[in-house]
C-alpha cells in the first residue's frame, strides 16, 4: 500500500487549517480510506503522548482521533517548543533533541529534512490517504530557504497543495492572489486549488469573489466553507485560543480563575471544565487580578516553568493566590503548576535556560527539580478518593517532600502528587484529568456545582462527525481525491 498524498497550506497562520484536515480525516475515513495525517514541522506548545512513547502537537492527535487510528511520532517528526522569545526545544520523531534559537535553527533545518521525509515514507505505506498540513504562511519567502514546513517540503515530496485563506480577517482575495504573486513559479505551480475559510453569510454574495481568485490564480475553487461554530470545542494547538475573549456564564455556581502566563502548555486541560454549564472559567492575564468570590485557582502547565513563576510574582498573583487559601479557597496544579506550588524549583543543568534555584509559592510542603530524561507515558490508576482516572504525563523533573505522602493518585504502580494537610491545594503531574467524567464530576461536586453529566469524550467525537458533513456539504471532495498523488 502506497497512499496518495495532498498538502493544505494557509495564507497566514490560524487561518483553520489544522481544523480542515481534521474535518477531512473524519469524512475520507467515513468513506471507507485509511486516513493518515501528518505536519512536518510544527511550532506549539500543546503537545499529545503518542503510543509509541513520544510526543506531537496536539493537532495532529485530534486529526489522528478524526482518522480513527491511533497518533504516531511520525504524524509530526519536528517539533518546536517554544521556551523563550527567540529559542524552542526541538524535538525530533517524539523525542527531545536539543534547543535551538530561531536563528541557529534555520542552519539545522536542512539536517532534519531526511528526518521528515522518512516518517512520511512510513506513513505512505500504511495508509491510503495522507492528509498533510503546512505551517504558518505559504508566502514566507524569506524562510523559504532549506524550508521544510511548506512549499519545500512540497517540492521535495512532489505532494500538491491546496491554498487556505481565511476571509473572517479579511481581505481573503488579497491574501490569496498576493500568494500566487509572491512565490516562485515553481513553488506556485504546486497549488492545485483554494479554500475560502470561516464564511458568515450568504455565500451567493461572494460567488463573484471566488471566481476573481480563480482567475487572478488560476487555481481551482474547491470550496467556500461557512464558519463552524463548534470548532471552540475542539482541542486547540494554538495559544491564541486560550486568550479569545468568553461570553460571561450568568448563573454558574462555580468559578475557576486560571492565570494564563507567557508559555501556558496543554491548555487543552481547561477544555471539559469550559464544556459544563455550571461552570465559568476566568482567564486571567497576569496585569488582572484573582476574583475574590471564585471557587478554585487552577495552575495549567508550563513550557519553562521558571520564567512563568517569576511572571506570577511580579504581576502580584501569587499574593492573590495565597488570599485565596486564606479564605477558605481550593488551589490544583497540574505539572508545571504542580511545580509552582512547591517550595523551590531548581535546574541545575539550565534545561530551561540559565541554571538556577527559585522559590516556588509554598503552598505544598515539595521540591522540585529539572533534571533527567523527560517523562512521557499514558497512564491509568485511581485518585485518592478511588476513583478511576487515565491521562498522560509529559514533564521533565522530579517532586519530593512531605507532602508527598498524601499523594493526589496512583497510577502506573506509583504515586503521583501531592496534597495540603487540609486538602485544600492539590499538584499532580497528570494531564487530561478533566476528560474523566467521573473525575471532573467529583471535582465540581467538591466545588458546589452540578455536573451536567457530560460525556466529554462522545461530545468530540459527535463534533467531528458533524464536522466531517460539514466538509462534505461545502467542498468538492471527490475533488480533493482527484488531485492528490
Amino acid at each position: 500500500m502506497v497512499a496518495r498524498a495532498l498538502m493544505f497550506q494557509g495564507t497566514g497562520s490560524d487561518v483553520g487549517k489544522s481544523l480542515v484536515v481534521a474535518g477531512l480525516a473524519r469524512a475520507f475515513a467515513l468513506r471507507g480510506l485509511r486516513v493518515l495525517p501528518f505536519k512536518p514541522q510544527n511550532m506549539s506548545n500543546n503537545a499529545a503522548v503518542t503510543e509509541d512513547g513520544g510526543e506531537i502537537g496536539r493537532a495532529q492527535a485530534l486529526q489522528a482521533r478524526a482518522a480513527g487510528v491511533s497518533p504516531s511520532v511520525h504524524m509530526n517528526p519536528v517539533l518546536l517548543k517554544p521556551q523563550s522569545e527567540v529559542g524552542a526545544q526541538l524535538v525530533v520523531q517524539g523525542r527531545v533533541s536539543g534547543n535551538a534559537k530561531a536563528v541557529e535553527y534555520q542552519t539545522i533545518k536542512p539536517t532534519l529534512m531526511p528526518r521528515v521525509m522518512e516518517s512520511f515514507g512510513i506513513l505512505k505505506e500504511q495508509a491510503d490517504l495522507v492528509l498533510v498540513e503546512g505551517a504558518g504562511s505559504a508566502s514566507e519567502v524569506n524562510l523559504r530557504r532549506n524550508d521544510i514546513a511548506n512549499m519545500g517540503f512540497a517540492r521535495e515530496a512532489d505532494v500538491p497543495v491546496v491554498l487556505i485563506g481565511d476571509i473572517d480577517r479579511g481581505g481573503v482575495i488579497a491574501s490569496i492572489a498576493g500568494t500566487k504573486l509572491v512565490l516562485p513559479e515553481d513553488d506556485a505551480r504546486m497549488i492545485e486549488g483554494f479554500i475560502v475559510n470561516r464564511f458568515r453569510g450568504d455565500p451567493s454574495l461572494f460567488a463573484d469573489g471566488m471566481a476573481t481568485i480563480s482567475s487572478l490564480t488560476g487555481w481551482q475553487a474547491i470550496g467556500l466553507l461557512p464558519f463552524f461554530a463548534d470548532a471552540v470545542r475542539l482541542p486547540a494547538e494554538d495559544a491564541l485560543g486560550v486568550h479569545v475573549e468568553r461570553t460571561r456564564k450568568t448563573g454558574a455556581k462555580v468559578r475557576i480563575a486560571v492565570p494564563i502566563l507567557p508559555h501556558v502548555s496543554n491548555f487543552d486541560d481547561l477544555d471539559p471544565l469550559e464544556a459544563e454549564p455550571d461552570v465559568e472559567l476566568i482567564r486571567l492575564r497576569p496585569d488582572e487580578t484573582i476574583p475574590g468570590d471564585c471557587d478554585l485557582v487552577l495552575l495549567v502547565g508550563s513550557k519553562a516553568t521558571i520564567a512563568d513563576l517569576q511572571v506570577l510574582k511580579a504581576s502580584g498573583l501569587d499574593v492573590d493566590i495565597r488570599a485565596h487559601v486564606r479564605r477558605g479557597g481550593r488551589v490544583l496544579g497540574l505539572c508545571g503548576g504542580y511545580q509552582m506550588l512547591g517550595r523551590t524549583i531548581a535546574d541545575p543543568e539550565g534545561i530551561e535556560g540559565t541554571p538556577d534555584r527559585v522559590e516556588g509559592l509554598g503552598l505544598l510542603q515539595v521540591d522540585t527539580v529539572l533534571a533527567g530524561d523527560k517523562r512521557l507515558e499514558s497512564v491509568t490508576g485511581r485518585s485518592f478518593d478511588d476513583e478511576p482516572l487515565h491521562g498522560y504525563e509529559m514533564h521533565i523533573g522530579r517532586t519530593k517532600g512531605p507532602d508527598c505522602g498524601r499523594p493526589f493518585a496512583e497510577f502506573s504502580g506509583s504515586a503521583d502528587g501531592a496534597m495540603s494537610a487540609d486538602g485544600q491545594v492539590v499538584g499532580t503531574y497528570l494531564h487530561g484529568l478533566f476528560t474523566n467524567d467521573r473525575q471532573r464530576t467529583a471535582w465540581l461536586q467538591r466545588l458546589g456545582a452540578e455536573p451536567a453529566g457530560i460525556d466529554y469524550e462522545a461530545g468530540i467525537d459527535a463534533i467531528l462527525d458533524r464536522l466531517a458533513a460539514h466538509m462534505e456539504q461545502h467542498l468538492d471532495l471527490t475533488g480533493l481525491l482527484r488531485l492528490a498523488r
